[in-house]
């Protein structure tokens, strides 16, 4: 298996626009006198909350570490399970700021946003339906946005996911690995795969006691409506070529050219 990155940065500049599908968030001011072209923060899908934090404090030009010591007074409205922790809930999206902007006002406008498109429908009927609560399906989704090498692959990474659960096996996942470890590789070694962590999805039951990223609308539809499948295991073989299957020997086989490939020479141009 393997965390896929997509190393998109945040951009803060008038009128910035976050590329796929993005939410339009109110202006976030205190004095009532919107700006004509506001300058922007965008949040992309599968940060962590750690990097919405340190692009809250450039955006608001403050000291780093400012947002992340602001959450003791930010009063977010997250579910119980989160116990204060926001990871997960600072939903991608463009926001609009102007200089009067605060950390805790941007840090609730991300979670409010986060539990309109949690709560709704959709997300919330699919949860009950997989028999789970919302935070849940939050954290699944998580998992599949850092993990799926396509947003045509996150229903199958999410039936992994589920089909792994129902049998008893462990997750499995090197994302929830990388999170521990505060990474992000496609190399993961068996050294990783021995820390003490309750992110440790190899050593560990179940999902980590957190959503690991914030997930987009396409990975929460995948936790949602997961694909139907019998696969257990999954590997990106390379660029385009991910392979899902039920049958362990093969997935070997599957890793096996995977690691192959990683080892070969890179053509150059």
């Amino acid at each position: 298996m393997r965390l896929t990155r997509r190393g998109r940065i945040a951009l803060i500049a008038a009128g910035a626009v976050l590329a796929g599908t993005a939410v339009a968030v109110p202006l976030l001011t205190l004095g009532g006198e919107e700006e004509a072209e506001p300058a922007s923060l965008v949040i992309p899908e599968g940060w962590r909350a750690g990097q919405v934090y340190d692009a809250v404090d450039k955006a608001l030009e403050r000291p780093p570490g400012t947002t992340k010591k602001s959450l003791a007074k930010a009063n977010l409205r997250l579910p119980v399970d989160a116990e204060g922790n926001p990871e997960g809930y600072l939903f991608p999206a463009t926001y609009p700021i102007d200089e009067k902007a605060t950390p805790e006002a941007l840090l609730s406008t991300m979670v409010d946003t986060a539990n309109q498109r949690f709560n709704g429908v959709p997300i919330a009927a699919g949860a009950q339906r997989n028999a789970m609560n919302v935070y849940q399906a939050v954290t699944i989704a998580s998992i599949v946005q850092a993990e799926a090498a396509t947003k045509a692959d996150m229903g199958k990474v999410a039936r992994v996911i589920f089909n792994r659960l129902e049998r008893g096996m462990p997750l499995q996942m090197d994302s929830t690995i990388n999170y521990a470890l505060n990474r992000s590789t496609v190399k993961t070694t068996l050294d990783d795969l021995r820390i003490e962590s309750p992110y440790n999805s190899y050593q560990r039951m179940g999902l980590p006691p957190t959503p690991i990223d914030s997930p987009g609308e396409e990975a929460l539809r995948a936790a949602a409506t997961p694909t139907p499948g019998d696969w257990l295991y999954f590997v990106t073989v390379k660029r385009g070529d991910t392979r899902f299957t039920a049958d362990y020997a093969e997935h070997q086989r599957n890793v096996a050219e995977f690691n192959a490939l990683q080892k070969a020479p890179q053509a150059t141009t």
